[in-house]
């Protein structure tokens, strides 16, 4: 690690190593990545099941944060990834990307550059999809997207369950027919012959051999400083000690929307009086900085069924022979994603764009204790898990101290939009109907959770907190905007100061309709697009 660098860029996470991938592309520039956390070398992150024992509490590759649900609920665990990668290397690999309407509503309130127009081809040019190229579908980009494997036949059977509800069956749960009328399929993703493809295998290890990128981990950023108003470098502490290290161009953060708030209040810029009351120096007064937190919620229906359930691959002496069978061929219940099958429907009819997204599950687990561990049931059983993509509660980020090692205080802030709620008991309607539906009825046994007592919207309300969780799709903490309350510039750029850029889901006015880890890796491409339109 050198003393300068033309880039600086915190946080290897899916913006951040595309990002950073972009910038080192021509010699020319330097380019410094930090990450707090250590190198993806786990075989755990690579096996793509071991994200249920890397998520777990006390992992060295995860954030960990004790999350307020608002009002007066029970707060909740969350994690994010904490290793090159960042999420993208702990998460259950789903690939979504919006819905066109997402970014065209952004584009609408002033984000120049972020229509679908301009960020469709983005997804193009990021993906190597195995159903190969399309309209908006790529093939040959960095990243790859394997859909699961068709002929499961329980999985084939909820999909039919699907069709029985009027949603039509697709090859591309992602075709914008599909994102905007509702379809069902095998689930896309971010995987590659039974392995884990994070943003750190598609974009940073092609970058490692160059000269002009050093890549620094186990490395925590606390904080930017500035010569005025112009950001001029981080002071970084690792086992080495603290030192600082200056950029000549631009910072760039890429945290994560809990994270990179918290830094930029660290750093001086936030709303001023809660700076002010923790001891911080004001550089740049930014009330917009930790707010509108959006976040995902889903809700959970637990199924017993008479086959096709990995509880009894998981558990035992099976896991043993599950691991081995994966480390022989990389197949088995080791090498699924999150989800094997997924989709998006309609909440009610006669709406204009689909509203829900769904995913099966092939296994079914309960929460073991209050840390938030889970365990798989004794039963074979499946998950169905579905959310309304377009929430409109809002939380917060803020710190509580100067001390960067002080973990800020997170509310987000759950179903506090009445839309929120009548969509939350939509979702758990639209979950307990497929379970239903006449292909599933020799496969289903019972509802296991919640059970037939729950039926009324209170009822459903009553016991929100337990019927599902956080998505963990964070994003909209430091947005961009053309408005007072911005805290960014549609090209990225902090406002109030020089030389600070955002790329992460935070920048994001509103959520997408979807998974957040394909749109922060074209978060970061659309932030490298700014930069070099700049030099």
């Amino acid at each position: 690690m050198k003393e300068r660098y033309d880039y600086i860029v915190i946080g290897a996470g899916s913006a951040g190593c595309a990002l950073a991938n972009r910038l080192s592309a021509d010699p020319a520039w330097s380019v410094l990545l930090v990450e707090s956390g250590p190198a993806d070398k786990s075989l755990l992150i690579h096996m793509p099941r071991g994200l249920g024992i890397i998520n777990n509490p006390g992992s060295k590759y995860i954030w960990e944060y004790n999350v307020h649900t608002g009002g007066n609920q029970p707060d909740e665990r969350w994690f994010r990834g904490r290793t090159l990668g960042g999420s993208s290397s702990t998460n259950g690999m789903i690939y979504m990307r919006g819905a066109p309407m997402d970014y065209d509503g952004w584009a609408a309130r002033g984000c120049t550059g972020w229509s679908w127009a301009d960020i469709g081809p983005k997804f193009v040019e990021l993906e190597d999809h195995d159903l190969g190229a399309a309209q908006w579908r790529g093939a040959g980009g960095p990243q790859r997207i394997t859909t699961h494997p068709k002929g499961n036949p329980l999985f084939d059977a909820i999909v039919t369950a699907g069709e029985e509800m009027g949603i039509a069956r697709v090859e591309d749960v992602n075709d914008l027919t599909s994102v905007r009328e509702g379809g069902i399929g095998y689930q896309p993703n971010t995987r590659y012959k039974g392995r884990r493809f994070s943003s750190a295998r598609s974009f940073l290890r092609p970058s490692l051999s160059r000269k002009n990128l050093d890549v620094v981990t186990q490395t925590d950023v606390l904080r930017i400083e500035f010569e005025g108003k112009r950001a001029t470098g981080v002071v970084l502490r690792n086992a080495q000690g603290q030192r600082t290290i200056r950029a000549n161009r631009e910072i760039i953060l890429s945290a994560g929307a809990i994270q990179t708030p918290k830094l930029l209040q660290l750093s001086g810029i936030g709303p001023a009086a809660l700076l002010k009351s923790v001891g911080v120096e004001v550089v740049a007064d930014s009330p917009g900085v930790g707010q509108n937190m959006r976040e995902h919620r889903h809700v959970d229906l637990r199924l017993k069924v008479r086959g096709c359930s990995q509880n009894q691959e998981l558990a035992g002496i099976h896991a043993v022979w599950s691991v081995l069978r994966y480390l022989a061929a990389r197949k088995g219940p080791m090498s699924h994603g999150a989800h094997e099958v997924g989709g998006f429907a309609k909440s009610e009819p006669g709406l204009d764009h689909a509203d829900l997204q769904f995913g099966l599950m092939s296994l079914s687990a309960s929460s073991s204790g209050k840390d938030g561990a889970v365990a798989l049931d004794t039963y074979p059983g499946i998950t169905f898990i579905t959310y309304f993509t377009r929430p409109e509660s809002q939380g917060e980020v803020r710190i509580q101290s100067s001390d960067p090692d002080v973990a800020p205080y997170v509310n987000v802030n759950h179903l506090s939009a009445e839309i929120d709620r009548r969509k939350f008991c939509a979702a758990f309607r639209w979950n307990r109907r497929l379970a239903q539906q006449p292909a599933l009825q020799k496969w289903v046994e019972e509802e296991t959770f919640p059970g037939p007592s729950v039926q009324t919207d209170e009822e459903i309300l009553a016991m929100a907190m337990e019927l599902g969780g956080s998505c963990f799709h964070s994003a909209g903490t430091a947005r961009m905007g053309t408005d007072d309350q911005a805290v960014l510039d549609p090209q990225l750029r902090v406002r109030g100061v020089e030389g600070l850029r955002v790329a992460d889901t935070s920048i994001m006015p509103t959520l997408v309709s979807g998974n957040t880890n394909g749109p922060a890796m074209v978060i970061g491409l659309r932030a490298a697009d700014f930069i070099l339109a700049d030099r």
